[in-house]
């Protein structure tokens, strides 16, 4: 038995040819409604496991709650939502733990497994190799804009959704491609998790801002100033390797978006491209292409770079 690992997840080496992959995630409020943050959550907390190209089957709920401050009837809307992805998932709650908090906060702890030889990773990148995007980004400005009253009910009912999708079915399209190399995109934003996967495999990255596909509304959004806290944290952890000649504020801010529960960033050798867009497509899943991977030269520097195109 051996033991391995990747930005969010952690793996254990079984006897057998399969992997164990353990992984924790719980964050405040992201949203109004109770049952939404519920499924929110989940789905966040699953993301992991498909990351690495797991399947869930047992989660341990982590439960922060103010009993003096919410009543308790709101928590158990909560707790349906996370519920009720988790069945979706086919993940069965084993378990859980509750505090007093005077902050929510819900969670979960999964546990997948995924045979070794499909096991995805962030250090599995290649030159050559075509990067696809599994989730339209923007839920940092939505999510943002809807504290302060300025995003529409439409455009958070599209955020809610996508943060609710489960990662699941592109997960298994890119198995079933023979896909290696793959992260989800979450709080770091895309640049974040992107420089995570050139500086693990030894490579540098080149993406269009112009094929981005966004949540509703979201360029304008950003464009008026809703920027989480996050994304300028983002923006600047990655600046010492990124190249934004040409693209203005609004879409560097994008890329750098703070996302929570978004999609699988899965990089396919070139060949195979259509192969995946299709396979994700099968599984009712839209991916897009993004940019490339490219080899890191002397001049890219010891972490590689990433090219943020317009």
């Amino acid at each position: 038995m051996g033991f391995a690992g990747s930005d969010d997840a952690g793996v254990i080496r079984l006897d057998g040819g399969d992997a164990l992959v353990q992984t924790v995630d719980f964050f405040t409020p992201i949203v109004d409604n109770p049952y939404d943050w519920g499924r929110i959550a989940a789905a966040n907390a699953l993301s992991d496991v498909y990351a690495m190209g797991g399947d869930p089957f047992t989660a341990l709920q982590l439960v922060g709650w103010p009993r003096s401050g919410l009543p308790m009837e709101l928590l158990h809307d909560v707790i349906a939502g996370g519920a009720d992805v988790m069945a979706e998932a086919g993940c069965v709650i084993v378990g859980g733990h509750s505090i007093d908090d005077q902050e929510p906060k819900y969670g979960f702890s999964v546990t997948g497994r995924v045979p070794e030889a499909e096991m995805l990773t962030n250090a599995a990148a290649e030159p050559g190799q075509t990067l696809v995007l599994t989730k339209p980004l923007g839920t940092g400005v939505i999510a943002t804009a809807h504290k302060a009253g300025a995003a529409s009910d439409d455009t958070v009912y599209a955020a809610v959704e996508s943060m609710a999708a489960l990662n699941r079915g592109a997960a298994a399209a890119a198995r079933r491609v023979g896909v290696r190399a793959a992260t989800d995109v979450t709080g770091f934003g895309l640049l974040g998790h992107l420089s995570e996967v050139i500086r693990a495999s030894s490579v540098s990255a080149t993406i269009e801002s112009s094929a981005f596909e966004l949540l509703p509304d979201v360029r304008d959004l950003a464009a008026n100033g809703y920027i989480a806290g996050g994304t300028k944290r983002n923006l600047k952890a990655v600046s010492p390797i990124l190249d934004s000649t040409g693209v203005d504020e609004v879409g560097v801010f994008i890329a750098a978006d703070a996302q929570t529960s978004g999609g699988l960033l899965l990089a396919v050798d070139g060949a195979l491209t259509a192969a995946l867009l299709q396979a994700l497509d099968d599984e009712g899943v839209h991916g897009f292409v993004i940019g490339a991977i490219e080899a890191r030269t002397f001049d890219h520097g010891p972490s590689g770079r990433i090219r943020l195109k317009p």
